[in-house]
């Protein structure tokens, strides 16, 4: 084992933080930490990951699940087809495999939402298997430790960067290895303002012997993110508020959504929410009032959205443009799994 290997696992040992799924390793939920970390910061995961393994606690539970139930316990997380994915991977380990867990990396792999590193954290993790797992946090802290000028969002980065980690690995406790390395890019070496003097790298670092750490890692900057305007309606009639569930495919599938529509060139706010409504559900409606506007950031774009309450004025709710449409009692409104964007809404 090399020095700074060393140095890095007693780093490690000392500033580990305290995570649920670490005091309690298993394949189950193991695996679902790391699909909630995946995009996700670790002091945001914790309470979801609670919650979530409270409500399902074995991969037989989850399998059982009501996706709606299982939406709803990951409601506010963002990125819900890695909650889809989980349960049709929770049906596939319980109706494929027999209940049992995968135990090396390309059997993960073979698992919906489940790609190279995930597969390699968790078969480290769980079972001890010598196996680099590259992130965000891995690649820029290898990029600076070897000063590397490689472009880290290239896929022939994250090869080369696993063949020259595995030899590494292999001298090391695999779990502990790349836990480790994890926790130093969220921890130490963070895309600003690095804390090298509190880094066990730091003595063999080229960044920081060469005054790198603000210019690595390379990464391809990104295009510019687009900024979209919405309309929706927040309908009530008879003491219940209209609904619309999402098909089961593409963004935020089967969660649940006011009605509406993205405005389109100089179309006025209000005429957009009507014609969105007459659209998706066949009904007409008054506008009252603007109840507010929210802002919402996806991974590839930017939307504001804009809530207006609405009477109907005619016609009868069908989903003209959605799996289901449904007059809901405001606790049934509570208890249904909506966007982080769309939960805002109902709280206007």
């Amino acid at each position: 084992m090399t020095k700074w290997s060393k140095a890095l696992l007693a780093w490690f040992e000392v500033h580990r933080r305290p995570m649920p799924w670490r005091d309690d390793p298993t394949p189950y939920r193991v695996w679902v930490s790391e699909i909630m970390l995946q995009q996700t910061q670790v002091a945001t995961v914790i309470p979801y990951f609670e919650r979530f393994t409270e409500a399902f606690p074995s991969v037989g539970a989850l399998a059982a699940a009501n996706v709606q139930d299982v939406l709803k316990r990951w409601e506010g997380l963002g990125y819900y087809s890695r909650a889809r994915n989980l349960l049709k991977a929770a049906r596939f380990v319980v109706n494929d495999l027999g209940g049992h867990m995968p135990t090396s990396p390309k059997t993960w792999m073979a698992l919906p939402g489940v790609g190279e590193y995930t597969a390699a954290a968790i078969s480290s993790i769980v079972y001890g298997q010598a196996v680099p797992s590259v992130d965000g946090n891995v690649l820029r802290v290898f990029s600076r430790f070897w000063g590397l000028e490689d472009d880290v969002s290239l896929p022939a980065t994250r090869d080369m960067m696993r063949r020259r980690l595995l030899p590494h690995i292999r001298t090391a406790d695999p779990s502990a290895f790349n836990q480790a390395m994890m926790e130093l890019g969220a921890l130490v070496c963070r895309p600003r303002s690095p804390e090298c003097v509190a880094c066990p790298l730091a003595p063999r670092c080229v960044a920081r012997r060469q005054g790198l750490t603000e210019q690595l890692p390379v990464k391809a900057q990104k295009a510019k993110v687009p900024h979209h305007t919405e309309a929706v309606a927040v309908i009530t009639h008879k003491g219940k508020t209209l609904l619309c569930r999402r098909h089961e495919a593409g963004l935020l599938g089967g969660l649940w959504e006011f009605p509406g529509k993205r405005r389109d060139g100089r179309e006025g706010l209000q005429r957009a929410v009507m014609h969105g409504v007459l659209e998706q559900t066949g009904l007409t409606v008054k506008v009252l009032l603007k109840l507010g506007c929210v802002t919402h950031t996806f991974s590839h774009f930017k939307v504001t959205i804009h809530a207006y309450a609405c009477s109907v004025s005619g016609g009868a709710a069908e989903p003209l443009a959605h799996e289901e449409v449904r007059w809901v009692t405001p606790p049934e409104l509570q208890s249904l799994p909506l966007s982080t964007a769309q939960r805002k809404i109902a709280d206007l």
